[in-house]
């Protein structure tokens, strides 16, 4: 497949681009926990350890706005923010799973307790 410009990135294939946008250190785990069920933000904040509120936010700007994530504001006081899946996120769940697999299955080889 030939290089390919998107947002005036380069990308060299589809993994890249596919990585680009669920992989990193949050993002695939915001995916999974949405598998389920729609979450809060402060939800999502307490069941991911680790995620500053900064990065939190971060990731779940970026997922809406590729459309992954669909964020619902509530109109009372105070504010109610729910997260749920799209259609692509849901998509998207199939290949964490597969990753989520393989990495436990590598953790095994590599004598790895998680």
């Amino acid at each position: 497949m030939p290089d390919f410009l998107y947002n005036k990135k380069l990308y060299y294939n589809p993994v890249e681009f596919a990585l680009d946008r669920i992989g990193g250190a949050w993002k695939m785990p915001i995916l999974w926990r949405l598998k389920d069920r729609v979450m809060r933000y402060g939800e999502l904040k307490k069941d991911i350890p680790h995620v500053t509120h900064k990065m939190l936010t971060t990731q779940l700007r970026q997922l809406e706005e590729e459309g992954f994530v669909s964020r619902t504001v509530y109109p009372v006081v105070p504010p109610r923010v729910e997260y749920a899946l799209t259609e692509r996120g849901q998509r998207a769940i199939r290949v964490v799973e597969v990753i989520r697999d393989y990495g436990l299955e590598l953790m095994k080889e590599f004598g790895v307790e998680g």
